[in-house]
């Protein structure tokens, strides 16, 4: 496996946010954190992201225990949910900011930013700012800005979560075709189970700091394994949905 949680636990304040958590993902997957609010699921990212500790447990990336490393030497990219753009930066300065950060040559910055624009169609829009662009556009910015310091894993807090529905759709189709151009792995969390069934290769279902079930779409819908799967995903409601994805 390329990211690998092993009995994590994490506590805050007296509440249990991850207990004995463990999964793991293969390389060039896309897979998804699927739960209720509050189940535990942008902890696990956060903890794998670095930005949060676990109590106890291991995680690792690529085969290296990665808890002791601080999460600015994960080798990360990180895509929130309300953008986290520079509005007084252009839309090639942001993808770039990255890049000036490890200090690399103006040619080389030039470079990378042309293809990033170039990969996510807004080749055209490098010198707008944030508030010239739709909300959509902001997102495809923040993730070529992810992206630009060719991170090995891609981290996604509710990418879509802030986009009105009609292009959510069309960005979801969008981050697919992505990652797999991109050959990154990546997981994201969501708590729309259209999102997940009709995104992500794998999906891990979370519930009060728990892993209720790990399985492709397929395997989820089919085969239920607890209670709380069953009356999550709601397979009679969804069942058309699942018809036209993965199922």
């Amino acid at each position: 496996m390329y990211i690998q949680m092993e009995h994590i636990y994490k506590t805050f304040d007296g509440f249990r946010a991850s207990c004995d958590v463990s999964f793991g993902v293969e390389k060039g997957q896309l897979a998804a954190l699927l739960g209720p609010s509050g189940s535990g699921k942008t902890t696990i990212l956060r903890m794998i992201a670095g930005l949060d500790m676990p109590d106890s447990g291991d995680i690792a990336i690529n085969g290296i225990r990665v808890n002791d490393i601080p999460g600015s030497k994960r080798g990360i990219g990180f895509v929130f949910q309300n953008y986290a753009l520079f509005r007084y930066m252009t839309v090639a300065d942001n993808i770039a900011f990255g890049l000036e950060v490890q200090r690399k040559s103006k040619k080389e910055i030039k470079s990378r930013v042309e293809e990033l624009l170039e990969l996510v169609s807004m080749k055209e829009l490098g010198k707008r700012y944030p508030h010239q662009l739709s909300g959509g556009q902001r997102q495809r910015v923040a993730f070529a800005r992810a992206l630009a310091p060719n991170p090995q894993l891609l981290l996604l807090d509710e990418p879509f979560a802030a986009i009105d529905a009609k292009v959510r759709r069309e960005l979801r189709t969008w981050l697919k075709e992505m990652i797999n151009r991109v050959g990154i792995t990546s997981i994201f969390v969501t708590h729309d189970q259209e999102e997940a069934m009709e995104v992500a290769d794998t999906i891990i279902i979370t519930n009060q700091g728990r892993i209720e079930q790990i399985g492709t779409p397929n395997e989820i819908c089919r085969h239920p394994q607890t209670d709380f799967v069953k009356d999550f995903i709601d397979i009679a409601r969804y069942e058309a949905l699942f018809e036209n994805y993965n199922c």
